[in-house]
């Protein structure tokens, strides 16, 4: 079982797409709304936290991504029709150079 979540709230279009890549029964209901959750680990989580300024997880150590982080989530998870797809998504989720200036540590800046 994963430590975090990342909930992903479907309108039409996304359960339209879901369906599609047959991936929608795993549509949850969460607070009244379907959504689909994305299982990550805490690693995982500490690069959001990172990369998302503001992101905050809920009482069950679930959060959601801005909008653009969703699509891209959203996107992975339809190409890959699959819920298991953090290794990959990370690596797009998380900039750990965003925001660094560019003459930053080990450049010689002159």
């Amino acid at each position: 079982m994963s430590d975090f979540y990342i909930n992903i709230f479907l309108d039409d279009e996304q359960l339209k797409n879901l369906k599609a890549v047959e991936l929608a029964d795993l549509v949850k209901e969460i607070d009244g709304k379907k959504a689909i959750r994305v299982s990550m680990s805490q690693k995982d989580q500490k690069k959001l936290l990172k990369g998302f300024e503001g992101l905050t997880f809920d009482e069950n150590n679930a959060c959601v991504l801005p909008e653009a982080g969703n699509k891209i989530l959203m996107n992975i998870i339809l190409e890959m029709k699959s819920l298991d797809i953090m290794k990959f998504a990370i690596t797009k989720l998380y900039n750990p150079l965003a925001g660094r200036d560019i003459s930053g540590r080990g450049s010689s800046g002159r």
